[in-house]
């Protein structure tokens, strides 16, 4: 897969859905595909049903990165500016950061995962690097194994102990060296994600509703919920994926999302209750829990 046919691609699921041929949208999708949105993590057919009541009438697409998982998938991540309707009403221009990741079935390239976060301006660099690591009362136990293996909800448990330690040098030896991750404020490189949980106060976070999905059997996917006491994050947490993928017999993490700030399926109805323009319009800036 080439970055020009993959960029097409998710072009194409856009204009299907800009011209509301749902059941072309539905053969785009895998079978087991999830739609990573705030209120839920959506199956193929949840999704569907959601995306008719979006209706886009313009959009534009930059900062486009293209990662190779492997032959047979990879993922696609840019910033997409919508404006349109949903729910019949009107909605100003929004702009998310998105993410989607396609797997080959069969000889048929589908769309298996997709995220999206709302684009906020970059937060101020800190002015102490050391202040978030102060914060914390005193290194929790390294976990009894920095290795990563097929399990990817295990793998990300194992990577949130390590940051509770403080132990962001077996984080960088868990990553890829081509890994991205994608939150509301930026998109960073291996180097810049390191830094970047070097810079906050994991010491109090909880996980649940964790769902794994396996793209080949070489890498799968696995979303959680993060919830995080820090001032201003979402008071309902906010859901993260992460791609784990074996590179030469090390299972590696490769791409990251998070930064979907968690809401109740009943505010939905509130054109201010979104974090996704496919879902619903007006997304709602919030300090990312990983940065």
């Amino acid at each position: 897969m080439t970055e020009a046919d993959a960029v097409a691609k998710e072009k194409a699921v856009w204009d299907v859905i800009k011209n509301k041929d749902y059941e072309a949208f539905a053969n785009m999708l895998a079978e087991d595909m999830v739609e990573v949105s705030g209120e839920a993590v959506w199956d193929k057919t949840a999704a569907v049903a959601s995306i008719k009541d979006f209706e886009p009438t313009e959009f534009t697409f930059s900062e486009w990165k293209f990662l190779s998982i492997d032959k047979d998938a990879f993922i696609v991540n840019y910033t997409v500016n919508v404006k349109g309707k949903f729910r019949g009403k009107e909605f100003p221009a929004e702009s998310a950061r998105a993410s989607s990741a396609w797997v080959n079935r069969n000889g048929r390239w589908l769309a298996i995962y997709h995220q999206e976060c709302p684009v906020r301006p970059p937060m101020p660099p800190a002015a102490n690097k050391s202040a978030a690591a102060k914060a914390s009362p005193s290194p929790a136990a390294a976990p009894a194994t920095t290795t990563a293996g097929s399990d990817p909800i295990a793998n990300d448990k194992m990577v949130w102990d390590l940051f509770k330690s403080r132990n962001y040098d077996a984080f960088a030896a868990l990553l890829a060296a081509d890994f991205i991750e994608v939150e509301p404020d930026k998109v960073s490189d291996k180097a810049g994600s390191v830094v970047g949980v070097s810079q906050f106060d994991a010491s109090k976070a909880v996980l649940s509703d964790w769902k794994a999905v396996r793209l080949d059997d070489d890498a799968s996917l696995v979303t959680y919920v993060a919830k995080v006491p820090l001032p201003g994050a979402p008071p309902m947490g906010e859901r993260h994926s992460s791609i784990w993928a074996n590179r030469d017999g090390r299972w590696l993490a490769v791409f990251h999302h998070g930064g979907t700030p968690v809401t109740k399926p009943a505010a939905m109805a509130s054109p201010a209750a979104s974090a996704s323009p496919r879902t619903s319009p007006s997304p709602r800036t919030s300090p990312t829990v990983r940065p």
